[in-house]
């Protein structure tokens, strides 16, 4: 390959990463398969977001209980083993209508509408919470490293932040459309918009399209092998790639089975998802071959 060829081939991939459009590869590709493993009973009432804890080796489900938009003290959480078995299905319990979640050491932050409830897991207790003015609609949460805490609001189309223990709105751009699904990679918040997935550095508030997506995007974790793993909440959940053409993993809206807020272990290629108004978390290998 000469050098001209290498030049237009770094071009084409510069402008793929600026416009966010689809680069295609046919080389070095994964084989890649989806099996499923296991799945709670239906007692996950309106199961919306799955995060595991690596400190106690246990998954949290955030589960609703009711209107995903109402104060009605109906919200818990339950404590659940890789293996699916329901440990403490009301482990947390009086929250309103809890639905993303975030574990910081000993702590586990979850979104309820207009706060973010921190819980210290140790204790199995609420041991704080934050009001976040204005908000109406508080979605996921991601953690950076340095433990600052990001909120994406969903109807009022923000990112807050909880610095030091204060909250402050941190986000406003018309780029960042209906903010859901979050993920921190590399001193940057991906963001999941109806429009696609979305990077803002951090020091600089500086935002750029990473990929468009139709349909919305859910949960938003990366795979460990350069991949993004996405669900649109109606039951479609997709393998991305900046470099490859997206691929259908798991599809069950058909059978009217949503795919909310998934969680992804890259060290063992875990995936579970919170199938919202069934009730249940269901758990897949993702193999790599």
């Amino acid at each position: 390959m000469d050098k001209y060829t290498l030049i237009f081939i770094f071009k084409i991939f510069f402008i793929s990463l600026l416009f966010g459009f689809k680069c295609y590869s046919q080389t070095n590709e994964l084989k890649i398969s989806c099996e499923k493993r296991w799945q709670t009973p239906e007692v996950l009432m309106t199961s919306e977001s799955v995060c595991y804890d690596p400190l106690t080796n246990l998954l949290y489900v955030s589960c609703i209980n009711g209107n995903p938009a109402e104060k009605d003290g109906n919200g818990f959480i339950a404590e659940l083993s890789l293996n699916g078995e329901v440990i403490n299905l009301n482990w947390i319990t009086g929250l309103n209508a809890p639905k993303g979640m975030s574990v910081n050491k000993s702590k586990l932050f979850v979104t309820d509408i207009d706060r973010v409830v921190e819980i210290d897991i140790s204790k199995s207790a609420v041991s704080r919470e934050f009001k976040v003015d204005g908000a109406k609609f508080l979605n996921d949460i991601v953690i950076d490293p340095n433990g600052l805490i990001y909120i994406s609001d969903m109807a009022t189309s923000k990112i807050h932040r909880i610095n030091n223990g204060i909250v402050e709105s941190w986000l406003s751009d018309e780029e960042i459309e209906a903010p859901n699904g979050m993920f921190y990679e590399n001193k940057e918040i991906l963001i999941g918009t109806k429009k696609g997935i979305y990077a803002v550095r951090i020091n600089d508030k500086r935002i750029w399209p990473i990929l468009p997506v139709d349909g919305g995007i859910d949960g938003l974790k990366a795979d460990g092998h350069g991949n993004y793993i996405i669900s649109d909440w109606k039951g479609k959940i997709q393998m991305v790639n900046i470099s490859k053409e997206s691929m259908i993993l798991i599809d069950t809206s058909i059978s009217g089975v949503n795919a909310a807020d998934l969680e992804f272990i890259p060290g063992k290629n875990m995936l579970f998802v919170p199938t919202f108004s069934d009730n249940r978390v269901t758990a897949y290998e993702i193999i790599f071959k």
